[in-house]
């Protein structure tokens, strides 16, 4: 049967409490160590050296916190302030890597929480990087472009002093895409007067980029799913699938759903959801989004037979697999009943911790597959390490060889989760594979390099 979340035992408690303490208002952050802290009991129990090191201590620490102010001038003339964020989580097993998330809803816990589930992440990976985290309470939408290049070099105005190719790479995430990732980098070239190609991952083609970087998180997160189903005996092929959200993991995921011979129905935004039966059309849905930056209720100009359903859960559209891509705590309990009601047999998430703690559990009760973020959206991450790999060397993969590089990536993470849940007793149980095998990953590296 499979698992999934587990019970903070007892004798983590007393450390919880003191985390919760010491990040007062940080409720994701919170949820993140919560999640790993009832998994990995069985880890220390075989390994008392990491209790004895305290690692879940460091490791629940971020090595450094950085937020700063970021002023910049609209179109009108008008002086905004917004509030930066970098968090370099842990460095031990390569400088920082992740994301940067340009969104109001980002405070110091959200990033924390990014920050401290992209250590395990990057870990499974089997790359040499460490986590970190950053973005910006600064919404990009309804924004000129000219707007949005005046933010983001304020932002890297102050951002340069702590990033470089050997000491923190950010990339891309909710809000960063390729136009935001030239911005940075273009203000960090200037301001340093160095062509550090490996400093910002995610670039375009043109000046360093990789192939298949926007693809890979959600084919990556496709990838894991279909390694999991088949590990359940079959694979994606004929299988009905909802997708949320409909930004570049949703877009990249449903693509390679179809390629692998699934039929993706359902995808959604803020305002509503959007169901084809005959399958999500990915290049009305590419220009739709990528293109026009329209809503999902225009997916219907197109589609004259698709319905589109305004304020309602996308989780509601009766599906085998469900593919989370929008953001954190996007399925509740009360998603997740419904999901099983309606006939799931696997949750994929391609967000980061986009299910709670309530809704993994209704899950695992019911006996549904379930794959934590932090091994099946590790795609993205990975595609930026290959584009790292080929920035220090000066080269340029094709398409097809960063492809296969990214899928037998996904598949080893999945083999580690798979293997390393049946090592400590929870077959089936991705969660613990994930969270043990990337938490052993950090704690060797830690305790091989002293106090760091």
């Amino acid at each position: 049967m499979p698992g999934g979340l587990l019970r903070t035992p007892e004798k983590f408690q007393p450390f919880l409490t003191s985390v919760i303490r010491r990040n007062p208002g940080e409720d994701e952050f919170h949820q993140a160590v919560r999640e790993v802290l009832g998994s990995i009991h069985p880890v220390l129990v075989k390994h008392p050296e990491y209790a004895e090191a305290k690692i879940i201590k460091r490791i629940c620490e971020p090595e450094r916190q950085i937020i700063f102010r970021v002023p910049w001038e609209d179109d009108r003339g008008e002086v905004h302030v917004n509030r930066g964020f970098r968090v370099e989580f842990n460095s031990a097993l390569g400088p920082y890597k992740g994301g940067l998330r340009f969104h109001p809803s980002v405070y110091l816990g959200i990033v924390k929480f990014l920050g401290f589930e992209q250590v395990f992440k990057n870990a499974l990976t089997g790359l040499p990087i460490g986590g970190g985290k950053g973005g910006s309470d600064f919404d990009p939408k309804g924004r000129s472009d000219r707007e949005v290049m005046r933010f983001c070099q304020s932002f890297m105005t102050e951002l340069y002093r702590h990033i470089g190719e050997y000491t923190d790479v950010p990339a891309g995430d909710v809000g960063v895409g390729g136009r935001e990732i030239g911005y940075l980098f273009g203000q960090y070239k200037r301001i340093t007067n160095r062509y550090e190609s490996g400093v910002l991952t995610g670039k375009g083609l043109a000046y360093g980029g990789a192939q298949v970087r926007r693809e890979a998180t959600g084919y990556g997160c496709v990838f894991f799913a279909d390694e999991m189903l088949r590990a359940a005996g079959n694979g994606l092929d004929g299988k009905r699938v909802v997708v949320s959200g409909s930004g570049n993991v949703a877009i990249y995921a449903i693509e390679k759903i179809q390629q692998l011979g699934g039929i993706a129905v359902a995808c959604s935004d803020s305002s509503g959801y959007v169901v084809d039966e005959k399958g999500i059309d990915i290049d009305v849905l590419k220009q739709l989004k990528e293109t026009q930056r329209g809503r999902i209720r225009d997916y219907t100009e197109a589609r004259r037979h698709a319905t589109f359903v305004p304020h309602r859960r996308v989780w509601e559209v009766p599906c085998e697999v469900a593919i989370p891509c929008a953001t954190q705590n996007e399925i509740s309990g009360e998603d997740a009943a419904t999901l099983v009601a309606n006939g799931v047999i696997a949750v994929v998430e391609g967000a980061n911790m986009p299910t709670t703690p309530e809704g993994i559990r209704i899950f695992t009760e019911a006996g549904v597959r379930f794959a934590p973020g932090k091994a099946a959206n590790a795609g993205g991450v990975a595609a930026s390490a290959l584009e790292m790999q080929q920035n220090a060397t000066r080269d340029s993969w094709t398409f097809t060889y960063s492809e296969q590089r990214l899928q037998q990536i996904m598949q080893d993470i999945h083999t580690r989760c798979f293997e390393t849940a049946e090592e400590y007793g929870m077959p089936g149980n991705y969660v613990a594979g994930a969270n043990i095998d990337g938490f052993r990953r950090v704690a060797e590296a830690m305790l091989a390099q002293g106090l760091i």
